[in-house]
């Protein structure tokens, strides 16, 4: 093999990763973008809470539904396209969405751009399959995580600079332009496999190594490609890890962290929003090293896995104990460790999805198992609403310490059936 080919692609793929992370961005700026101008919104269509919160969660709706198809499309029309063909809608319902004249309109904008970066992730999956070694595989997921702690940021505070300058109609209008130009730069420059370049694949780079033929791949039929991912028995502990866990993240962290800082301990809506920024730090900083961790020290999926996993129920324990009064110090290092080892972690179990199956259905297998992640936010972001109601409220209208210690320990709960689940996985790393 000539080493100028070989430098070619590993130069190229990080040129097509480049591009895919940029479009992830902003399927993290578009999930938290709305918590910022909810106001604006209400007053502009003279709505209702309700409303602007059946808005909001409108995109989660859009995104669980289309992730199964997400992974037929991905192994089928092929990832570059679905992203491509995707990301459009995505783009032209961001600029609807500044423009809606009535809130009816501002829903199918909303609709359009929970739709079109639904099809991002997935397919981001499959192209690093096909790019990136084995072994190098949790490590590029977790940078990828990490770019969507960014979109996090950048949905607080960056929205908030825009809105204060330009008004959140000329903000949306410019994100939508924004994302239009990364959908550009992925037909142009991202591709589904060195193949499509007239390259050797990175399988043979490896069998070239070791001098042993590679077998020719065979394509697998959708629906064969999705009875074995539900037949297969250690699929179900990873994609029941994802439901406990994002639901406890998504819960916690995305909904009833904040009251919890400002009813417990009165904090006002800025104190609790620096305190929950950490959330994003950990996303940042936190996942480059656990697949780092992964793929070059521990050399295993399952070991890092469990050890998240079993820090999260410590710090759940810890906050059951003491659910008020800790120093704020303490809560900004228990936020962050939060964000680590219930969101950072998640690089685990789809890296373990991804090597539990061929690459011709990797679309398909991580499809499947990202519905699951949101249906435990579905689920437990009610479910912990309701538990807060049955308490009664404190006399400044707020949940009180009582309501918020049983929420703790629901979310302790769930904790430790996750990390139940960790024990039942398969190591499926392999040294390269």
């Amino acid at each position: 093999m000539p080493e100028n080919v070989t430098g070619k692609i590993m130069r190229f793929r990080w040129l097509i990763f480049i591009v895919l992370t940029l479009a992830y961005f902003f399927v993290y700026f578009h999930r938290l973008s709305l918590s910022i101008v909810a106001n604006d919104l209400i007053a502009d269509f003279k709505t209702t809470a309700s409303v602007m919160g059946l808005l909001g969660s409108i995109y989660f709706y859009c995104y669980a539904f289309m992730q199964f198809p997400a992974g037929l499309l991905s192994d089928s029309l092929g990832p570059r396209k679905s992203v491509t063909f995707f990301l459009i809608i995505a783009s032209a319902g961001s600029i609807i969405f500044g423009f809606a004249p009535t809130i009816k309109i501002a829903f199918l904008g909303r609709v359009m751009v929970g739709l079109g970066v639904s099809m991002v992730f997935i397919p981001t999956m499959k192209i690093l399959s096909r790019w990136f070694h084995p072994h190098e595989f949790a490590f590029m997921t977790g940078i990828l995580n990490a770019v969507g702690g960014m979109g996090v940021l950048a949905a607080t505070w960056l929205l908030a600079l825009m809105t204060l300058l330009f008004g959140w109609r000329i903000s949306f209008e410019l994100i939508g332009c924004s994302t239009f130009i990364i959908v550009v730069l992925v037909w142009l420059v991202v591709r589904d496999r060195p193949e499509d370049k007239g390259w050797p694949s990175i399988e043979e780079l490896d069998k070239k190594k070791d001098d042993k033929v590679t077998p020719p791949t065979k394509q697998i039929p959708l629906l064969e490609g999705a009875r074995r991912v539900i037949s297969e028995k250690y699929f179900w502990p990873v994609a029941i890890w994802f439901f406990f866990d994002c639901g406890v993240f998504f819960a916690f962290g995305g909904l009833w962290g904040g009251p919890y800082l400002m009813h417990v301990y009165g904090m006002s809506r800025a104190q609790a929003g620096t305190v929950l920024s950490m959330i994003a730090w950990g996303m940042i900083i936190g996942s480059p090293p656990l697949g780092f961790l992964s793929d070059k020290v521990m050399k295993s999926r399952k070991k890092p896995f469990i050890l998240c996993n079993l820090v999260l129920v410590i710090e759940l324990v810890f906050l059951s104990i003491y659910p008020a009064g800790l120093p704020h110090i303490t809560l900004y290092i228990l936020f962050f460790i939060f964000s680590i080892c219930s969101s950072s972690v998640v690089i685990f179990g789809f890296t373990i999805i991804k090597e539990l199956f061929p690459m011709e259905i990797a679309g398909t297998s991580t499809g499947m198992v990202n519905l699951f992640p949101f249906l435990g936010g579905a689920v437990f972001m009610p479910l912990l609403g309701r538990v807060l109601d049955a308490y009664p409220k404190s006399d400044t209208g707020g949940y009180s310490l009582e309501a918020y210690s049983m929420l703790i320990f629901i979310l302790l709960g769930a904790s430790v059936l996750s990390l139940i689940c960790t024990f039942l996985t398969k190591e499926t790393y392999q040294d390269k």
